[in-house]
């Protein structure tokens, strides 16, 4: 991201909502520009400590009289302790600016991936895991889209996630979860290994994403439960497609198709802010990258073995032997390790 072209952006986005007199937008726009403004004035800062390590070491490299060799490096380790604290407040700048320090709602969306019945289980473990961590937090928690396989998993399950801190806290959750386990069903006693994707998407506000009418299809039909079971004769429930960009997104557990439609929309707001907001980061240079810290979906990012009660993150290397109560919403203990 160029930071200084971003600011100049929103310098000539502020000018003509205040000729269109639009206020409120305005002073959106108007904290934008603070949070870019601070984050350049760092950016500079972090150049210039930069330069003067380069500086302060080819003055080492060339000297010889003892003491002020012991000063050069000196000033180095003071220099370099400067250039971390900057680069962490740096990484705090961007982080306002994609808005992670402010959302405190999110649309988490689990799907069962390779494993058949065992992962759509597995996806239900999963569900109930966020579910317990999130009342134990004091988050409120609505589901607002499921499909259930006729064993009591989910084939897919979206909820929204709302409290102080809740998108900061989950967002390292998304990935590819795998599963090491025995299936009930296993006679034989191999284990199985199965997986299910897990999305946190931030929801979007309406004044982040614009959709236009024309751009969507909105169909109805019946609401079903396990195994296409008919659960309302009236067609209530909503699958919504935007036009543009193929994504579709449906809501049926609702009772009414306005409030389906609301559910299906808010989904739909939050992928396509998630595909505004990796066009964004693609723009970033590698290391940036890092420091706003995305995880891909594709990524496989953790492994819960059951034989062993242990579960492994392998983006940080670490292992935790308390499968069991991670399961029952104890996930402080991992959420901790990213922060």
């Amino acid at each position: 991201m160029d930071l200084k072209q971003e600011h100049q952006k929103l310098e000539k986005q502020l000018e003509e909502t205040e000729k269109l007199q639009n206020w409120e937008k305005a002073g959106q726009i108007r904290k934008e520009i603070e949070l870019y403004e601070k984050a350049i004035s760092k950016e500079k800062e972090l150049e210039q400590a930069k330069k003067q390590l380069s500086e302060t070491q080819d003055l080492l490299n060339k000297e010889k009289n003892p003491e002020l060799l012991d000063l050069a490096k000196k000033e180095i380790g003071q220099i370099q302790e400067k250039i971390t604290a900057l680069e962490k407040e740096l990484d705090n700048c961007l982080k306002e600016i994609t808005g992670e320090k402010r959302i405190n709602e999110l649309i988490m969306e689990i799907r069962a991936g390779a494993g058949g019945d065992e992962a759509g289980l597995f996806a239900a473990d999963l569900f109930n895991m966020y579910n317990k961590y999130s009342q134990d937090q004091g988050w409120e928690v609505k589901i607002l889209e499921t499909n259930q396989t006729t064993i009591g998993g989910y084939k897919e399950v979206v909820f929204l996630i709302k409290g102080t801190d809740c998108y900061k806290k989950l967002k390292n959750e998304a990935g590819v979860h795998r599963v090491q386990r025995i299936p009930e069903t296993e006679k034989s006693g191999r284990i199985h290994t199965s997986t299910a994707s897990v999305a946190v998407l931030p929801k979007a506000k309406n004044s982040d994403v614009e959709i236009k009418t024309e751009d969507l299809q909105i169909d109805t039909f019946k609401s079903s439960g396990p195994g296409g079971q008919n659960v309302n004769k009236r067609e209530t429930a909503i699958r919504m497609t935007h036009l543009p960009t193929g994504l579709v997104v449906s809501s049926q557990n609702e009772r009414n198709q306005a409030q389906n439609k609301e559910n299906a929309l808010s989904i739909l707001k939050a992928k396509l802010a998630e595909i505004q907001e990796q066009e964004k980061i693609q723009k970033m240079d590698s290391k940036r990258k890092n420091q706003v810290g995305q995880a891909m979906r594709a990524e496989k990012i953790r492994t819960y073995n059951y034989p062993q009660n242990r579960i492994t993150d392998h983006r940080i290397k670490k292992t935790w032997h308390n499968l069991d109560q991670v399961l029952q919403g104890n996930l402080g203990e991992i959420v901790f390790s990213f922060h």
